[in-house]
This record gives C-alpha cells, structure tokens and sequence, in this order.
C-alpha cells in the first residue's frame, strides 16, 4: 500500500489533453461512489443532478501567474524560468526569488541573464531540484514583467509551439472563472470546469460555494523518488481560510450538508485547518501536508478532482480518500472509455 509501484496505471499518450474542452463545463465527468465502488458518466454541466441541497462546494480562489519566462545568458544560448515566489505565496516577494531553470547548460553563480523590457538576472545560488536564486535588476518591476510577458505554466505534457495561437487561449483557459488572489504557479485544474452559469444553477438547487486561497506551489508536483511514499515530501504552500468560509463550513457541516473540494489543493487546506472536533476554523499560514492512504480525513465529504499522474502524491491522496483499488479500477475504465486526462482533461466527482 505504500510502495510507489502500486501507483502506477497505463496511460496511452494521446489520452493526455493538449487542449481544454471547447466549452468549460462540457468536460466529461466520471461520478465514483466510495461506499458501492459504482461508476456513473455524465458531462461537468450535469453536476447540480449528482448533488444534493445543503452540499457545499469549496474552492480555490488562487490566481495562476503568468510566471514562464524566456530570455538569454551572456553567450547568448537561451534559457527558460519559472519564477516560484511571488507575493503573497512566499516570504521571497522583492527583486530576487527562487526560479527553475532550464537551459543548454548547468547555471553558474554569477551568470547574468537577459530578459526583455530591460529586466536582467544575476545567479546569486544554485539549489537542489534544478532550483536557482535569482536577484533581477531594471527598470520594470519582474511583477510587472511577468504580466506583460511572461506565459502561463503550463505543465510539461503539454506541449506548445512558437506561433501555435494557443497562448491567449491559455492565458484565459488555465485560470478559474472564480480566480482573483494572484500567487499561484500551477491551477487547481479540477476548478476549471465551472462557469459562472454552472455555479447560478447550483445555487438554484441548494448547492452553496464558499472560497479559501492556496497558493499552489511547484512543490505539489515534485517527482516522488521514495520508493516508500510516507518518505516523500510536498513543499510549503501559502493558504488562508477566512471567517466567512469556516463560518460557512462548519454550518453546513452542523446542518448536515456534504463539504465537496474542489480539487486537492482545498482538501489540503482544510484538512490541515480543521479542529479535532471537525468544525473548521479560520486561519492563515503554511501548510505541508502529506496524504497517504491511511489518513483521517475530518473535513471533506466529497472531491471533486482531475485524473492524475502515476505516481504522483495527488494520485496518493485521491487513494487514501476513496480506496486505492478503487481508483485505479476508475482510472483503467475512464482508460477504456477513453477520457482526457491531466490538467486539461476531464474530472471525477468522488462521493
């Protein structure tokens, strides 16, 4: 149960979203019950019918930052970053913060980089993972700098081309409907699906929505090495859960309503944030929370998430929610039925 290899599912390549679905809630959704181990399919428009009144959906508020940026060394070969840390998400909020880099060659302390719009970067420290701390100097802002140029993070099995048309299209599909605290350097994908009108008919039916911030980090996606996967480490993350949300949360709790996450990011922060008795409370900070099959889950009803990569500590604690073995049976039909998987694809509703 703890091995990593008993986390691993066959995925044929072209099952992996490029594109997001031409219409946000025309995802196909895949409706798994924890206590009968049945499937329902629908499509992410017809979730108001797998709910009930009195459910409450939380999700996350998060704001992905167009934090990719391309520029050159002083040999002129080019290099990529990812700028990590941003205000809000992390203490590093100034003019030098923590990046990945990729580039033809290994970094160097003291290397300069150039950036558009006059932006240049020093290499002050070289980290573990392929991690390197920046200190940029200019006349613009890097914040400034990322809004006009930078391009969203996608994930690396997605795969663009200079010139393809799709990055205003990400700019707008890679973010939630319901975004608006910037800090984030991946989004909460199972957030994607919903639309404003989505979220009008749920409210006609009883089905209530509240918002907590988590930052969601690089840290969430760090290849898991362990091949015990209690030994393996998510980063820090930034969340705030605020007054109304616990106040939210904890009446629909006491009223007897389901509280359905809205992806893995909600279920670390609230599952970090709840008291021994399960009434939530409202709080700031960081959290480091590993899930692993065998965890007590206090606050969360039900989840609503993306497909997974193998391996993946989401993949864990999608397991350790809903049953290992019962996961993967999902994952191998939604295989045979031929759903879109990762960041772009389709959902599952977990109840």
């Amino acid at each position: 149960m703890f091995h990593i290899a008993d986390y691993f599912y066959e995925l044929p390549p072209g099952l992996i979203a490029q594109t997001p679905a031409h219409r946000r809630d025309a995802s196909r959704l895949l409706v798994v019950k924890r206590q009968e181990g049945a499937f329902s399919e629908g499509r992410f428009f017809e979730l108001p019918r797998f709910l009930r009144p009195g459910d409450l959906l939380v999700v996350n508020n998060t704001r992905v930052i167009p934090a990719r940026l391309h520029g050159r060394k002083e040999s002129g070969g080019r290099v990529e970053l990812l700028v990590l840390d941003h205000p809000g998400s992390s203490e590093e909020s100034g003019m030098t913060r923590i990046c990945l880099m990729k580039s033809s060659k290994s970094p160097r302390i003291g290397s300069i980089l150039a950036f558009g719009s006059g932006v240049s970067g020093e290499i002050r420290e070289i980290l573990e993972d392929g991690r390197v701390k920046i200190a940029f100097s200019g006349e613009k802002q890097l914040d400034d700098l990322l809004e006009e140029e930078g391009c969203m993070p996608l994930p690396p099995y997605i795969r663009r081309k200079a010139g393809d048309g799709h990055s205003a299209q990400d700019r707008e599909r890679y973010q939630t409907v319901y975004s608006k605290t910037g800090g984030a350097v991946a989004a909460p994908t199972a957030g994607l699906h919903f639309t404003n009108e989505l979220i009008g008919a749920l409210n006609r039916e009883g089905v209530g929505l509240t918002a907590l911030t988590l930052h969601v980090g690089y840290g969430t996606f760090r290849p898991v090495r362990a091949a015990d996967i209690r030994e393996h480490r998510v980063g820090v993350e930034f969340f705030r859960i605020g007054e109304e949300a616990a106040e939210a949360i904890s009446k629909a709790k006491d009223e007897g309503g389901r509280i359905v996450a809205v992806g893995t990011t909600v279920v670390r922060a609230l599952e970090t944030a709840v008291r021994a008795d399960g009434r939530m409370r409202a709080t700031e900070g960081k959290t480091e929370l590993m899930i692993v099959p065998g965890f007590r889950f206090r606050a969360v009803d039900a989840l609503i998430t993306n497909f997974h990569l193998p391996r993946s500590s989401l993949l864990f604690l999608v397991c350790a929610f809903a049953g290992r073995q019962r996961i993967l049976d999902a994952y191998r039909f939604a295989v045979s039925r031929k759903y879109r998987f990762y960041s772009y694809g389709d959902a599952m509703l977990i109840a």
